[in-house]
């Protein structure tokens, strides 16, 4: 099927698709992503004017391609070089250290993604509160698979669209009990639905109005709010303080042992505006960080309670 609508261009910076897009995906089993057998990144999104179904590809190494179907086609294509860190500017980016170096040099095409759509990026991060990410992701799938709608176009495969912020709001409490999500993170999933529309003037704020604006609702704090820069705001600084990991991750990988929080933020000053960026690296670079001992965060089934 030809696509509605088309764009190709060159980026100004080294991209590579799969890296850069890569952070959207929520889980193998993520009903708005697919990877399809000749490497075409397929994504559902809903734009103002509606949903749409994207087609990524990367026809050459300083080629990006997408086409798109649906209502919300055209303004989701008109923003695909964005979304793929088109915004994203590295050049002042300092590793300082060579294990950070040679991820920077070993990993030139990772740019850090810009969506542009911020409840889109908020409701999964909710889902990722205090759980584990299996049991997050699952909640996800459920909850776009029984309420979001069919995604427009050739799909691969059945693919769907994020629900809207009202039908989010309408979900009754039994579908968020079998689909696995507490009462406290359904609460704040459907409060941030209602005010979906003063949460996406985020997109045209500085990173710290951004993040006042995201973190006056209950139950959004600074992590969750870094989760959304992350992915709609394309903050290459945005580091998730508070997550049960991170710290730890961090503090094992770049200086050989735990960390809290406090500690990590301050051992990251150096790269300040990049922090985001450092731990994207790390991870692309296969770094593991802190040895797999010790307490992890365990499996509730809210579905049991």
């Amino acid at each position: 099927m030809i696509a509605e609508h088309a764009l190709t261009w060159s980026p100004r910076h080294p991209t590579d698709l799969h890296q850069t897009i890569g952070s959207l995906r929520r889980g193998p089993g993520d009903p708005t992503f697919r990877l399809d057998a000749g490497g075409a990144v397929w994504r559902t999104t809903r734009t103002d004017e509606g949903a749409a179904t994207l087609r990524y590809t990367q026809p050459a190494p300083d080629e990006l391609r997408c086409e798109g179907w649906g209502a919300g086609a055209r303004a989701a294509v008109a923003s695909a070089p964005a979304l793929l860190g088109e915004r994203d500017d590295p050049t002042d980016f300092e590793p300082g250290i060579r294990l950070l170096d040679d991820a920077h040099r070993r990993n030139p095409g990772l740019r850090i993604p810009r969506t542009g759509r911020v409840f889109e990026a908020l409701v999964p991060a909710i889902l990722e509160q205090k759980v584990i990410t299996l049991q997050a992701h699952d909640s996800w799938r459920r909850l776009v698979w029984g309420f979001g709608e069919s995604a427009p176009g050739p799909t691969p495969r059945r693919m769907a669209v994020v629900p809207t912020p009202e039908r989010w709001a309408s979900i009754p409490v039994w579908e968020w009990h079998t689909a696995g999500v507490d009462p406290r993170r359904a609460r704040t999933i459907v409060n941030a639905a209602r005010y979906a529309a003063r949460l996406e003037e985020a997109v045209g704020m500085s990173p710290t109005d951004a993040a006042a604006r995201l973190t006056l609702l209950p139950g959004i704090g600074a992590w969750t709010a870094a989760e959304v820069a992350q992915r709609a705001l394309g903050d290459a600084d945005a580091l998730s303080v508070g997550d049960y990991h991170l710290s730890n991750y961090v503090g094992h990988a770049l200086w050989g042992r735990d960390m809290t929080d406090a500690e990590m933020v301050e051992a990251m000053r150096p790269w300040a505006g990049h922090r985001y960026r450092v731990v994207r690296l790390l991870g692309a670079a296969g770094v593991r960080g802190r040895p797999r001992r010790g307490p992890r965060m365990p499996f509730v089934d809210h579905r049991a309670i």
